[in-house]
Order: structure tokens, then C-alpha cells, then sequence
């Protein structure tokens, strides 16, 4: 057998790093992500061995591991160790030929690793390798990473600048667009921005309040979403859905919203469609039920300008600084939970939700909080304070935008990626990732609560049809007048 190149890093020069305030709400072994790459060619391990080499393990949280308390003070840090990568690659010893559902066993084993709390001794990562060709892809690598190490957006991030572009295998991608700058007098910008700062100013108190609230005794209806976080058991059961980005493009363009609007309007209706087959009676029973409930969700909010790709390429390169990690801050958002005759419905009540959630400064608060928390009171009062928040909300929700064109991770042409982050007490999480022409839905579900999470996932692409068909009438009605 043909022995794989194994690299040790060096660390006596490395420094110690200290935990974010983020990272160390994070930093719990039930907190990771699981992302699934599906290729378009079959897994060669060497050049994922090689690949993290020159890329991964330069990015100083792929080669250290996590020390809660160090030393006298018990600082919550980075520490530098030396890394085998051959260690965090892992090729399963499976008998593929006997397997006859692939889809299904790729999403037993996705859960499976799910169920397994990180091995904090050592770096917070690590590759599953399977040579399986399902109804999506040739092959698959399962990445499980602690969330402590980054979140979505910094992950997306690290993947853009370890791939290169298919059509130019030499290029890195781009994750920077230009923006105009306005054109109109200074007069009228001064004015806008002076009524502007008002409503900003009153927004944030507001939606702080809510927030407060919501830490202090605020909590959901009751209802078949929510978990219990008091029982601590969790069993986690990861699916996804793959969606069209033209369908999901259509309806924001006649709307005019945004993309992630659409989004949360969907799962709004999706969530609706679920939550009425779970209770009993007739349509007009079910109505008078959605309406008395109080749904929300924890919306993951990226507080961070656009990182570089260029710079992060230079960091696993060449040992340069670059900003990255956790810097993220949550906001409380309500969701519209109705039976609805008008689909298009619940993308107007999202988009206007979250316009007034986007002027507000919830989530640096939010932010700040866990910051000053951290510094005066310390870990546990931080750990409390993100329960409140996810035990006190039904759902967790994110969206991460990802290659607008095909690339190729470590020589392996992507067909599509998937994703899920196991954080907090909820008993669903919610994250979509796009990639070039495809959105995958991803949901974590705790199946102690949530016994079908298939049902779940195909309601929201139900709702995403029904949305889009009336967004045609519309476009028809608007052509007829």
C-alpha cells in the first residue's frame, strides 16, 4: 500500500491566541459543523493530504487545539501543537457494493458523526473521505468542524481561497462585488442620513428590548419545533434539499427583495404548512392554533466586512495576518406562522421583518453583550447567557452565500455543498448554502422532537413551488396591465 505524506507542523514560534468572545460561547464538544462536498469525480486521498498541507493547517486554529482553562488565570486559548494530517483524514472501511441506498446511508452516516461530540485534545477538524457514488455526486468528504474555529461565513471564506476556478484552475474566485456610490447632493444625503439615524436610534431600542426580554423570561409557545434544552439529550438527524437558485432568483426579482428574504419567507410558509398537519381539527381550528403561537428564531447575522480571498490565500501561503473566525452576532426574529391564502404573503411579512431588523443594531448588541460578559463575569455566565437565548427561541436559522461559478476543491471538481451547524438548545437548525445554480436546504433536527424531519424539508419545498407559481401570476397580471 502506497504510504501517504504525513507533515508535522512546527510550532515553537507560534503564539498563543486567546478565545473570541464568540468562539468561547462556541466552545461546548457538542458544537460543530458538519459540511458535506459532493464531487464530480472520485476522492483521491493523497490530493486532499497534499492540499491540507499547503492551505489548512497554516491557518494557525487548523493547528492548535483548545485549552478552556489555561494555566492560573484559566484564559480560554488557542495552543499551538504539532499536527499529523493524517490523523484527521478518514477513509471508512466499507463494503459499497452491498450498500444499496446510498442517498439513504450518506445521510445515516452524515447524523452519525453528528452524534458524536469533537475530541477537544487534539485540532477541531477532521475529513471523511468516501469513494460513493450517490444520485448527486461521484464522491463525498465530510468535514466536521468545531464551531469555535470559525463561522459560516469565515468557513465559506477558507474554502473560496483553498479552490480554484474550473475554468482557470490557476485563478482564485472572487467574493467581492463593486458598489456605486450615490450620485444625488450632499444636502439631500445629510438630510436622509439625520431622519436616517432616528430611526435607527429608536429601531435598536426596540428591538434590545425584545432582546432583553427574551434572555430574562421571554419564551415561545409550546409548540412541535421546540425542544427542551432543561432534559441535555440531543439526538441529531442532519438532511437537505437541493433547490434551484433561478427559481429562489425569480421571485426576488419580481418582489424585489432580497435573496435571503425569499428565503426566510419560504421557510415561513414551510414551517406553517408543518406546523398545521401537526395539530388536530378543521382547517378553521388549525387557523385559530397558528395564530396564538409565538415562533421565533435566533437569525445568525454576519457583523464583519467582506474578507479579501486574496489575504486569506496569503495566510495559509505565506503565514500573513488576515481577520478571521467568529464574528457573528444573533437577532431575535419573529416568524410569520399563519395560514396565509395569498403564499406571497409570507415573503412580504419577511422582507419587511427584516428591514427593520437590518437598521436596528440588535446584533452588535448582541455582540457586545457576550463580550462584556465575558470580560467581568467570565465562561459560564456566557454559556448561560447562550442558552437563554436558543432554549427561550424555537429554530435557529443562517444563510451563507457561496461560489457564483463551478470550482474545484483540492483538484475535486464540487457538484454541490451542503451544510449544518449543531449549536444552542434548539431542536432545529436552518442554514441554506448556495453554489453556482443550486441552493441546498439543510436542516438539523433533534429527533426527540422533530420525528420527521423529511416531511419538514419537503413542506419547504412545497412552499418554495407554491411561491414561486404565484409569483408567475403576478408576472402575468403585471404584463396584462
Amino acid at each position: 500500500m502506497k504510504t501517504e505524506k504525513v507533515m508535522e507542523r512546527e510550532i515553537e514560534t507560534t503564539p498563543i491566541e486567546p478565545l473570541s468572545p464568540m468562539s468561547h460561547m462556541l466552545s461546548s464538544p457538542n458544537f460543530f459543523i458538519v459540511i458535506t462536498f459532493g464531487f464530480k469525480t472520485r476522492c483521491n486521498r493523497s490530493a486532499f493530504v497534499d492540499g491540507i498541507n499547503n492551505t489548512l493547517i497554516n491557518a494557525p486554529r487548523f493547528s492548535s487545539k483548545m485549552e478552556i482553562k489555561y494555566k492560573k488565570k484559566g484564559e480560554p486559548v488557542w495552543i499551538p501543537v504539532k499536527l499529523r494530517v493524517d490523523d484527521h483524514i478518514i477513509v471508512p472501511d466499507l463494503e459499497y457494493s452491498n450498500i444499496q441506498n446510498p442517498d439513504q446511508f450518506i445521510e445515516d452516516y452524515t447524523s452519525n458523526i453528528a452524534n458524536i461530540p469533537m475530541d477537544m485534545s487534539k485540532p477541531l477538524w477532521e475529513f471523511h473521505l468516501l469513494n460513493m457514488k450517490t444520485s448527486k455526486a461521484e464522491s463525498l468528504a465530510i468535514v466536521k468542524i468545531h464551531h469555535s474555529i470559525g463561522d459560516g461565513m469565515s468557513l465559506m471564506s477558507l474554502l473560496l481561497a483553498c479552490s480554484r476556478k474550473i475554468s482557470d484552475p490557476d485563478a482564485l474566485v472572487s467574493n467581492t462585488t463593486a458598489t456605486k456610490k450615490p450620485a444625488d447632493s450632499m444636502a439631500w444625503w445629510l438630510f436622509v442620513g439625520f431622519w436616517f439615524m432616528i430611526r435607527v436610534t429608536f429601531t435598536t431600542i426596540v428591538e434590545f428590548s425584545k432582546l432583553m426580554l427574551t434572555v430574562c423570561f421571554l419564551e415561545d409557545t409550546k409548540n412541535p419545533l421546540m425542544g427542551n434544552p432543561s432534559d441535555g439529550f440531543q439526538s441529531w438527524k442532519v438532511v437537505h434539499r437541493i433547490i434551484s437558485f433561478e427559481d429562489v432568483k425569480l421571485i426576488k426579482d419580481t418582489m424585489n427583495m432580497k435573496v435571503n428574504d425569499v428565503l426566510l419567507g419560504m421557510t415561513q410558509a414551510g414551517l406553517s404548512r408543518y406546523l398545521s398537519s401537526k395539530y388536530d381539527g378543521s382547517t378553521a381550528e388549525k387557523k385559530k392554533i397558528l395564530e396564538k403561537l409565538r415562533v421565533r428564531g435566533a437569525v445568525a447575522i454576519n457583523l464583519r466586512p467582506a474578507t479579501k480571498i486574496e489575504d486569506l490565500a496569503d495566510m495559509m501561503a505565506k503565514g500573513s495576518k488576515c481577520r478571521w473566525g467568529n464574528f457573528i452576532g444573533t437577532v431575535i426574529f419573529p416568524l410569520w406562522v399563519k395560514s396565509e391564502k395569498d403564499p406571497l404573503e409570507y415573503i412580504r411579512r419577511a422582507k419587511a421583518t427584516m428591514d427593520r431588523k437590518k437598521i436596528s443594531l440588535e446584533a452588535f448588541f448582541f455582540y457586545g453583550i457576550i463580550k462584556f460578559t465575558l470580560k467581568f463575569f467570565g465562561g459560564k455566565a456566557v454559556e448561560a447567557f447562550g442558552k437563554r437565548i436558543f432554549g427561550h427561541t424555537s429554530l435557529a436559522f443562517s444563510n451563507v452565500k457561496g461560489p457564483d461559478e463551478e470550482i474545484s476543491f483540492f483538484h475535486h471538481p464540487i457538484s454541490y455543498i451542503a451544510g449544518s451547524a449543531l449549536v444552542g438548545a434548539q431542536a432545529l437548525n436552518i442554514h441554506f448554502i448556495s453554489y453556482v445554480d443550486k441552493i441546498v436546504i439543510n436542516l438539523a433536527v433533534d429527533t426527540t422532537t422533530i420525528q420527521d424531519p423529511n416531511r419538514l424539508c419537503d413542506d419547504m419545498v412545497e412552499a418554495l413551488e407554491i411561491i414561486k407559481s404565484a409569483t408567475q401570476g403576478e408576472i402575468f397580471h403585471k404584463t396584462e396591465v
